[in-house]
């Protein structure tokens, strides 16, 4: 049956193995964690005063941009806290750890972002049923200056780490900021040159167009990981048949369960039937091994029978 003293050997050498890595992981929050700051402070700082010269210029495009900034300040500033809180350490109450914190605000984020698109959607509307004066110079300068001030932030953004849904979805609501102030610029143009304001609205369409799929990936991904759903790419059916193929001595593994904590930290579970005679130790390093190798999960839980599984009800 299960030789406890073998998997805790094992246990102990896995957990070596993820403690590296977590260190290194920390390592890379503390650049992505100043990086937010300083986006968030750019972001802060302009904010008020696009609003501002939003409603002295009458354009919608700026007023947008500016309700976009102001989540954008408070997402940016919710991805630096939850970077700082998934640096606590695990504790008996929370035995993996803060880091699912960091996907729940990239949930959040993306869910802001979508009723963002719904707001200047329901907006854009009314200001072709009611035209409204816009003053196209303050347009322009206001927008100007936010191009400057967003370009700034996401440039910041831009080298952080990349497999991080928590900063993609900070950088994705930046990059919406982006392509609301080159809207405004293109549309305080227009209207300097030729007086048509629906301009205005029409390009505050088409932000939303450019920013809702962006949103959505944030929000469908994050939400994948908080329903627990195996990582994207992994087919747990296909991490079976390897296994029975590959690592001497598994004659059949069942009760595969995958999640991950947040993208960097994927894990799996499983149930591993051996041969008579193979040493339980030995097999486990080698799933482990192979895992890690072919599925690049460091961090796998493993479970071996030499009979029928613990958990089969008895005849």
């Amino acid at each position: 049956m299960i030789k406890e003293a073998d998997i805790g050997k094992h246990h102990s050498h896995g957990s070596h193995g993820h403690d590296h890595s977590h260190g290194a992981h920390v390592h890379g929050a503390s650049g992505n964690e100043k990086r937010l700051a300083i986006a968030a402070a750019l972001t802060g700082s302009f904010m008020f005063a696009e609003a501002i010269g939003g409603v002295i210029s009458g354009s919608l495009a700026l007023l947008a941009d500016a309700g976009h900034m102001l989540t954008d300040f408070a997402s940016l500033s919710l991805a630096w806290f939850a970077i700082r809180i998934a640096r606590r350490p695990a504790d008996w109450k929370r035995t993996y750890g803060f880091d699912r914190f960091q996907v729940l605000i990239a949930f959040v984020n993306g869910i802001a972002l979508l009723a963002i698109c719904v707001w200047i959607v329901v907006e854009a509307v009314r200001r072709f049923m009611e035209p409204v004066e816009v003053l196209g110079g303050t347009m322009m300068v206001i927008a100007a200056i936010g191009l400057a001030v967003n370009i700034a932030a996401f440039f910041v953004l831009h080298g952080a780490q990349e497999k991080n849904l928590n900063l993609r979805g900070a950088t994705l609501h930046v990059m919406g900021d982006l392509l609301g102030s080159v809207a405004a610029i293109v549309a305080a143009g227009v209207i300097l040159l030729t007086g048509w304001t629906p301009i205005d609205p029409i390009l505050s369409l088409l932000v939303v167009v450019l920013i809702l799929r962006s949103a959505w990936y944030v929000t469908r991904e994050s939400s994948h990981i908080l329903l627990e759903a195996a990582p994207t790419g992994l087919d747990v059916r296909e991490l079976r048949r390897d296994l029975e193929a590959n690592v001497g001595g598994v004659v059949d593994i069942h009760h595969v369960h995958a999640w991950a904590i947040s993208e960097e930290r994927p894990m799996v579970t499983l149930h591993a039937r051996l041969a008579e005679g193979t040493p339980a130790e030995t097999a486990v390093r080698a799933i482990k091994a192979r895992i890690a190798e072919r599925f690049d999960i460091d961090h796998a839980t493993v479970e071996v029978e030499c009979d029928r599984c613990a958990d089969e009800k008895a005849a």
